[in-house]
């Protein structure tokens, strides 16, 4: 049984969320702690198939500019971005998509997009 595999975007993001003081003095401690709760229960995950079948942050599909990443629910407009790795979206390959990367965290406001962690 493996877990989900964790990569970022960018080095810059992999600092903000390996250090999670950092990441507080960015988002906040409440925000922070949820964020990390969120990334652990993906790593728990067998696969990333499985972790969309518990709807744990309600993690939903993006459409536009953000095509081909997930949301997942941080507070009521803060959102985890993360994108599976694997060469298509279908439930067969979810079901053996093991690895994500992070994207960031973004907070929707009155339809206007604020990434507060690129």
């Amino acid at each position: 049984m493996s877990e989900i595999d964790v990569s970022y975007v960018s080095s810059r993001v992999e600092k903000d969320f390996t250090d999670y003081d950092r990441m507080k003095r960015k988002i906040g401690n409440h925000e922070t702690r949820a964020v990390k709760k969120r990334i652990d229960q993906m790593k728990a995950a067998i696969s990333f198939y499985e972790y969309l079948i518990l709807k744990l942050g309600n993690p939903h599909l993006l459409h536009g500019n953000l095509s081909g990443c997930y949301a997942v629910s941080i507070t009521d407009n803060i959102r985890l971005i993360i994108k599976p790795l694997c060469c298509d979206l279908n439930p067969e390959t979810l079901k053996s998509c093991n690895e994500i990367e992070v994207k960031g965290v973004l907070n929707y406001h009155e339809r206007k997009e604020e990434w507060l962690v690129p």
